[in-house]
């Protein structure tokens, strides 16, 4: 595993750390953790993904268009509910 030094800024309200190019992030938020040895975790959050299920929702001949709709209305959890009380 690479492992760099870089420098950690302080202010008011929190820190940054400077990310060395070779770590990039495509990504405008992340999420931040710690693991059981207290280290920091860092995962890079992907800013559109509902956005993306959608696309390749409507991309697919077969999908349901009412479901897209439900989705996009934010009801698709009692609208998938529904479809299971027949299973």
């Amino acid at each position: 595993m690479e492992r760099l030094t870089t420098t950690v800024f302080n202010s008011d309200d929190g820190q940054a750390v400077r990310i060395p190019a070779e770590f990039r992030l495509d990504a405008d938020h992340v999420s931040i953790s710690r693991n059981k040895s207290g280290d920091l975790v860092i995962h890079a959050l992907q800013a559109s993904r509902g956005a993306a299920l959608l696309e390749a929702l409507r991309a697919v001949s077969e999908a349901d268009v009412d479901l897209v709709a439900a989705l996009e209305a934010g009801q698709a959890g009692q609208r998938l509910l529904r479809g299971c009380e027949a299973l």
